[in-house]
């Protein structure tokens, strides 16, 4: 059993807080463990809590729909979010959930390495980087403890403003931009430096 799969079997069984008791399934990480990028998200919504499986909603949709205009299949990046299992109601998780749901994510990101970790969406900004206004920041690359993040609106979002579909897209074009740069071994430019 690879090193994924053990993450996503204790994701899977997982009760270390409240939330064990009112999700239907967890909802582990999915994708190419070899991905050049994770996308990390909030917390599970209905339909992934229903299936088990990140963003198969809505918004997943949305998501799939950016990375196809990029070129990019859902199959070679991998996905995730902050906190495993749904909030009820699909309130935003709170910080002690966040802080128990954490290790998962700091496991998943040391297995797969990424070049670049995409956060999504202010909530996830705010539980990996400390930051807050995502649309202030977003298609904005970031540099924290020697790793890179990129920063965007969460799919969800496009589903109230359609305005905001073109950003996403934008986004994840230029995303997957500087990810073709850095396997050139080109330098990319920070625009902002997190010290810890």
């Amino acid at each position: 059993m690879n090193q994924l799969e053990v993450i996503k079997q204790n994701v899977i069984k997982c009760t270390k807080c409240d939330l064990c008791k009112t999700r239907t399934n967890s909802v582990p990480g999915k994708g190419n463990f070899q991905s050049d990028v994770i996308f990390v998200g909030e917390a599970p919504g209905r339909n992934e809590d229903k299936n088990g499986e990140p963003f198969v909603g809505a918004a997943g949709k949305k998501l799939s729909a950016a990375l196809e205009g990029a070129g990019i299949s859902r199959e070679e990046v991998y996905i995730t979010n902050v906190v495993k299992c749904r909030p009820p109601n699909n309130r935003v998780p709170n910080t002690k959930e966040r802080d128990t749901c954490k290790k998962y994510l700091k496991e998943e990101i040391s297995i797969i390495k990424p070049k670049i970790i995409c956060v999504l969406g202010n909530t996830a900004f705010n539980s990996i980087l400390g930051g807050s206004e995502i649309t202030k920041f977003r298609g904005k690359l970031v540099r924290k403890d020697s790793q890179l993040y990129f920063l965007t609106i969460h799919p969800a979002a496009t589903i109230y403003n359609q305005e905001l579909i073109s950003t996403l897209n934008e986004d994840i074009v230029k995303l997957f931009d500087l990810i073709r740069e850095l396997k050139n071994n080109k330098t990319v430019s920070i625009d902002i430096e997190y010290s810890s």
